[in-house]
């Protein structure tokens, strides 16, 4: 159990058999009345934002997350295969489970997916991956590095920015937080 007086962003707590994330938070001591904690929650499994009021001094049950390090295998149909790599038991996780990261999934990546109850409520990517692009319109002579850019889809499917000097056949660097080019590798 923890109290709303040691509440912290980044904590996560059990509310209603769902997993919260303390996104932000604030001690409220009105002038009249009792104090109290406003705090604004990230539902972990659906991924909805609420913002709540607790009394100050209320007790929440910690979550208990797990975290697992784990290799990306093979993608079937509409499910994407993993390995734990210590226990190296397999699941599979929809599109759904993964969100935006499976824009940036190839074979033999590790990433992080986070687990409640032995269900899966997030995936951490790494920060930059690198990946060949398979098509963009070709480079012309005079095109510069500040000119501008145009689209260009990577093996996974996912289309970027890139500057008009990137070519067909490069691998480039993207950022898998804000989707995009980090520069060629």
């Amino acid at each position: 159990m923890i109290s709303t007086n040691d509440l912290r962003t980044g904590l996560t707590v059990e509310i209603d058999g769902d997993a919260w994330s303390i996104v932000e938070f604030q001690h409220v001591k009105p002038g009249k009345g009792a104090a109290f904690v406003r705090t604004k929650m990230k539902n972990l499994r659906t991924g909805s934002v609420q913002e709540r009021t607790f009394n100050a001094g209320e007790k929440l049950n910690r979550a208990r997350v797990d975290t697992r390090t784990m290799q990306f295998l093979y993608k079937l149909d509409d499910e994407y295969h993993f390995m734990d790599n210590e226990s190296f038991e397999q699941i599979s996780l929809t599109p759904a489970d993964l969100g935006n990261g499976v824009n940036y999934l190839v074979e033999n990546m590790n990433i992080v997916v986070q687990l409640f109850e032995e269900r899966v409520i997030g995936i951490e990517l790494p920060n930059v991956v690198e990946l060949k692009i398979t098509f963009t319109e070709p480079g012309v002579r005079g095109d510069t590095a500040t000119g501008g850019s145009k689209p260009a889809t990577l093996e996974t499917g996912a289309v970027i920015r890139v500057p008009f000097f990137v070519n067909q056949g490069d691998i480039v660097r993207v950022d898998t937080r804000s989707n995009e080019y980090l520069g060629r590798a």
